[in-house]
């Protein structure tokens, strides 16, 4: 085998130098796309799902005018969630209550007839206490909340029309996920002018109802 000349060998291996720094120095492309997406996109709509933080319902229970006794009453509540823990809540209510007892004693008794209308509405913010479950068996639970609540209304009583604070306590129970029971207590205090003096009266509430959510 014929040595290969110095010159030669040198020059050969400068060749190979150059042809590599030059591969080295060409920048290598990261934008290019191999491979091209042919897929066509399409429009997708996100489904709506109903907030629920509206709620109706009816009520009814005892209504315990001072000086008069305990009578039935009954209405309507309007209510919205504003959070997890607060919630504005309106109620119409009415009750008839009678002065029998009165009659008794004086000759005319109080009213000009045995039964009067009462009737009031109401606004009142609440905040849930202690909201949690509660189980109903052994197997089932069902979302609770215990709440307080408080506002102001007017009362419309014997062709009296007063101002009325509110303040009490309650709980809730969803029977389903609309569906809830409804328990309150509340004593509403307003004066009134019916027995020859301007007295402010306590009058305590208990109702229960259903309201239902949307």
């Amino acid at each position: 085998m014929t040595a290969l000349p110095l010159r030669t060998l040198v020059l050969s291996t400068l060749f190979l130098l150059d042809a590599y720094g030059a591969m080295a120095a060409e920048p290598i492309s990261t934008t290019e796309q191999v491979v091209v997406p042919e897929v066509a996109r399409r429009d997708i709509k996100l489904p709506r799902f109903p907030s629920r933080d509206f709620s109706i319902g009816v009520l009814a229970g005892t209504y315990s005018t001072q000086n008069f006794g305990a009578s039935t009453v009954g209405g309507l509540r309007l209510g919205y969630h504003i959070t997890e823990d607060f919630f504005v809540e309106g109620v119409v209510a009415q009750t008839k209550v009678s002065d029998a007892s009165f009659r008794q004693v004086l000759p005319g008794g109080v009213f000009p007839d045995e039964q009067e209308t009462l009737s009031y509405y109401n606004l009142s913010v609440g905040y849930n206490v202690l909201p949690g479950e509660v189980f109903l068996g052994g197997k089932r639970a069902k979302p609770f909340a215990l709440y307080v609540l408080g506002g102001v209304g007017s009362t419309s009583f014997n062709q009296q029309r007063k101002a009325t604070f509110n303040f009490g306590s309650g709980m809730r129970v969803y029977l389903t996920d609309r569906i809830a029971l409804q328990i309150d207590a509340r004593d509403h205090i307003f004066a009134l002018d019916l027995l020859g003096k301007n007295q402010t009266t306590q009058n305590l509430e208990l109702t229960f109802g259903l309201t239902t959510s949307f």
